[in-house]
C-alpha cells in the first residue's frame, strides 16, 4: 500500500511538472537532444531514452542525439549550447546538470546557488530563443549513500546540496514556463528501498558514488520520459474466448486467432529489462520500487469469455497462471513476462543505438565544439569547416537510420488455455 501511495505521489508530481510547460508532449518527427555532464556521457540513460522513443513509439519517427560532456557544469554547457546544440535544430531538449555544479561540498547560496541559477536560466532562455518547443530542466540525481567517499555522512551532506540545486531547477522551470524533471527524489527513494532489500553494497549511484550503473540510469530515464509526456500505452490485445476472436490496437496485428491460440505481429515493442536483479548492472532489481511498467510500459492482454476460473498464458517460451477475473480486467504482459519474444529484437536495436551514441561523443567533443577555435587559427575557412560539420552530421544520421531500421516487426504467439 505504501508503494502504491508513493507511485501516486510521483504521478501527481510528474503531472504538475508537465503542467509548468503547458502540457509536455512529443510530436511526430521530433529530434530530442539529451544534454548533461559525465553521467549523460556514460550513454546509459540516454540510450534507454532513445530505445524507448524508437521502440515504444510515444510518437512516430522520433530521433535522439546526446551531448554528454564529462565534468561539465551548467555554466560550461551555457558556453557551448549555441555552437554545439542549436545548429541541430532540436524540437526537444533535456538538460541534467548540478552534480558538478555543487562542487561536492556543502551548499552555499552565494556561490553554487547563484552560479547554477544564473546559468540554468540563461540556458533555458537561449533554447527558447532558438525555437526549441519542449525544454525539460532536469534536476541532478543523487550520490550513493554508501559508496560516495565511502562515508555516509559525506553522502548525506552532498545530497542536501543536490536537493538545493533541485529546488533551483524547479523554480527556474516554473518561472520560465518549461518542464521540470525531478531526477533526485525518485533516485533517493529507490536507492533507500533497494538497499533495504539487497544490502548496502547494492549501489544506485555507482561504485564511485556518482556515476550510476544500469539500475540508477533506469530511474533517470523514467524521470525524463515522464517529463516528456510519454503515457506508457504500448498496446492492447483483446481476446474473446467464447467468440473465438481477437483484436489489437495500433502497432499490433492479429494474424490468426483460433480459440486461445493467437499469432501476432508487432511493430511497437514493450520496453525490455535484463540481468540478475541483485546486480546494479541489471535493470530488473529496481522494478518493484519504480513504477516504470505501470506508467510507461503497458502492453495489456485482456481475455474475455473464459469458462475456467484460472487460465494458463504462454507467451513465447514462458508460461504463467492467472485468475480469469484478472485477465478480464487486463494484465500487463511487459511486467509479467520479463523474458519475452521481444527481448532479443530489443537487444539488436539497443546495439545499434549504442553505436550511434558512441559516435556522437567524439563528433561533438573532437570536432564540432572546436570549430570556432579552428576558425580563429585559419580565418576565412568557414566553408571548409561547414563541410566537415555536414559530413560528420551525415555520418551520425546514417547511424541513426540504422538504429531506426533495426526496429522490425516481431511475430509472436500467445496461447491461452484452462489451467
Amino acid at each position: 500500500m505504501k508503494r502504491r501511495s508513493l507511485w501516486t505521489a510521483w504521478f501527481v508530481a510528474a503531472m504538475a511538472a508537465m503542467a509548468l510547460g503547458g502540457g509536455a508532449k512529443l510530436h511526430e518527427g521530433d529530434l530530442v537532444a539529451v544534454c548533461g555532464d559525465s553521467i549523460t556521457e556514460q550513454k546509459i540513460y540516454s540510450v534507454m531514452i532513445e530505445n524507448y522513443l524508437l521502440m515504444c513509439q510515444p510518437a512516430a519517427r522520433l530521433e535522439t542525439i546526446q551531448f554528454g560532456w564529462g565534468g561539465e557544469t551548467s555554466w560550461g554547457f551555457h558556453r557551448r549550447v549555441a555552437n554545439d546544440v542549436v545548429p541541430f535544430k532540436p524540437a526537444v531538449v533535456t538538460t541534467c546538470y548540478g552534480m558538478n555544479d555543487g562542487g561536492y561540498r556543502p551548499f552555499d547560496p552565494k556561490r553554487q546557488g547563484k552560479m547554477y541559477r544564473t546559468h540554468q536560466k540563461a540556458i533555458v532562455q537561449a533554447l527558447k530563443k532558438a525555437g526549441v518547443r519542449l525544454i525539460v530542466v532536469g534536476s541532478p540525481g543523487c550520490v550513493d549513500a554508501h559508496t560516495f567517499r565511502r562515508n555516509p555522512e559525506q553522502a548525506a551532506m552532498y545530497n542536501v546540496t543536490l536537493a538545493k540545486l533541485r529546488d533551483i531547477a524547479r523554480e527556474i522551470a516554473e518561472a520560465e514556463g518549461v518542464v521540470f524533471a525531478n531526477v533526485l527524489d525518485p533516485m533517493i527513494d529507490v536507492m533507500t528501498k533497494a538497499k533495504a532489500k539487497y544490502g548496502d553494497a547494492y549501489h544506485l549511484a555507482g561504485s564511485d558514488g556518482v556515476h550510476p550503473w544500469q539500475n540508477g540510469h533506469l530511474v533517470m530515464a523514467y524521470a525524463f520520459l515522464k517529463a516528456m509526456g510519454c503515457d506508457g500505452r504500448i498496446g492492447t490485445i483483446t481476446v474473446d474466448l467464447a467468440a473465438g476472436t481477437a483484436t489489437a490496437t495500433d502497432g499490433h496485428k492479429v494474424l490468426s486467432a483460433k480459440g486461445g491460440a493467437l499469432e501476432l505481429e508487432s511493430s511497437r515493442y514493450p520496453f525490455c529489462f535484463f540481468g540478475d536483479p541483485k546486480s546494479p548492472r541489471s535493470t530488473r532489481g529496481v522494478l518493484e520500487f519504480l513504477p516504470f511498467n505501470e506508467e510507461l510500459n503497458r502492453f495489456v492482454l485482456v481475455v474475455k469469455g473464459a469458462k475456467a476460473a484460472r487460465l494458463k498464458v504462454t507467451w513465447g517460451k514462458a508460461t504463467k497462471d492467472f485468475a480469469a477475473a484478472d485477465l478480464a480486467k487486463g494484465i500487463n504482459l511487459a511486467a509479467e513476462f520479463l523474458d519475452s519474444p521481444f527481448s532479443a529484437p530489443f537487444r539488436t536495436v539497443e546495439r545499434a543505438v549504442q553505436a550511434q551514441q558512441r559516435y556522437e561523443t567524439p563528433m561533438i567533443k573532437d570536432l564540432i565544439t572546436r570549430i570556432p577555435r579552428f576558425l580563429h587559427l585559419v580565418p576565412g575557412e568557414e566553408a571548409t569547416f561547414e563541410r566537415l560539420r555536414a559530413a560528420a552530421t551525415a555520418r551520425r544520421q546514417e547511424l541513426f537510420r540504422a538504429a531506426a531500421a533495426a526496429v522490425v516487426p516481431v511475430k509472436h504467439t500467445l496461447h491461452i488455455e484452462p489451467q
